[in-house]
């Protein structure tokens, strides 16, 4: 089944969190896959928080409020 765009970028922000959570877990010990991890985070919030501008710029302003 299909899911819709707010799907989607929900998501992307639950991968971006989860991204985030395993970083912050490596740097406690391997620097190296901590820095991956954090690089990957960062490309998901960006995609998140870029499919979740697109949705917000579509919705009428009356449905935003």
């Amino acid at each position: 089944m299909p899911q819709n765009e707010h799907d989607c970028a929900a998501d992307l922000h639950i991968h971006a969190a989860h991204a985030h959570t395993a970083a912050a877990a490596h740097h406690r010990g391997d620097h190296e896959a901590a820095g991956e991890l954090s690089t990957k985070a960062q490309e998901y919030s960006t995609e998140a928080a870029e499919k979740t501008e697109e949705i917000a710029r579509r919705t009428p302003e009356t449905l935003r409020a």
